[in-house]
Parts: structure tokens; sequence; C-alpha cells
């Protein structure tokens, strides 16, 4: 009798199992790729910034982190002085272009890409689009912080 309702028992999980694996890869089937997702959401980054507190002097704190993150996240496309690389050099950066300006292009690359005609052109000159680095605002001006630096200023 015992093995009459394991028996039965094992008969039962199959069929769910088979019915369970039968329907994932009906679904995986039906679904969209991880590459076709992200073509349809479009890459999201912060919230458009209008203005920035400069510090003067530098935050030599922020200066130590945002040479951090320069190293893991920005210098694979950047060079420290005038080189182009994959993106624009960033020597003088920061006397060519407004804080605001540079955080949105950190924070904020798709907007910037379509709506400001300096992105557009940098697009033009580079042929990449930045990548989002997933920076958040402190980070971001953190970073600024570290280009001020870069740029001489104390």
């Amino acid at each position: 009798m015992k093995a009459k309702i394991l028996i039965i028992g094992l008969m039962c999980i199959s069929m769910f199992a088979c019915t369970s694996k039968q329907e994932a890869d009906e679904a995986a089937k039906n679904s969209k790729s991880p590459e076709e997702a992200a073509v349809e959401q479009p890459e999201q980054h912060g919230a458009e910034v209008k203005e920035i507190a400069m510090t003067n002097p530098l935050n030599k704190e922020w200066v130590t982190t945002g040479e951090k993150i320069y190293d893991s996240k920005c210098l694979s496309c950047h060079k420290l002085n005038d080189e182009k690389l994959v993106g624009p050099g960033w020597k003088d950066v920061t006397q060519r272009r407004t804080p605001v300006w540079i955080m949105n292009m950190i924070i904020n690359v798709e907007m910037m890409l379509d709506e400001d005609p300096e992105a557009q052109l940098m697009l033009e000159q580079c042929l990449v689009r930045m990548p989002n680095q997933n920076l958040t605002e402190d980070e971001a001006r953190q970073v600024i912080e570290f280009m001020r630096h870069n740029d001489g200023e104390i």
C-alpha cells in the first residue's frame, strides 16, 4: 500500500514538474532577451541638475574620492591630459565647461545628447556614447572636485 501511494505521489510530482517545465520553456521562448529589453528602456539617470555649490578651497576629501572614482570608472575612456582616448581628455575641462554642464553630462548623458548641441558635437567627434556609470550626484560632484584639482585649482 505504501509503495502504491509513493508511486502515485511520484507520478503527481512528475506530472506537475513537467507542466512547470513546459510552461517555463514556453515563457522563455516568448520573452525578450536582456539586450532587447534594454533597447526598449533607455538609460535613466538622475534628475536634471540646475545648480552646484562650489567649494573654495577645494574639498581635499572629495578630490581623493573623486580620483578613486576616476580610476575605477573613467580612466578607461578619459585621459587627464588633452588627448582623446575613447572620450575627450579632461585637461582644462572645468575651464571650458560649467560645473552644471559637467554634472549633467556625468549623470544625465541621454538628456544631454538629446538636447545639448555641445554634447551632440562631442558624440560626433568621439563616435561613442558615454555609458551610464551609475554615479550618484554626490559621487559626480566628487569627480568634478577631482577635475578642478587636475586643472590646477587648489
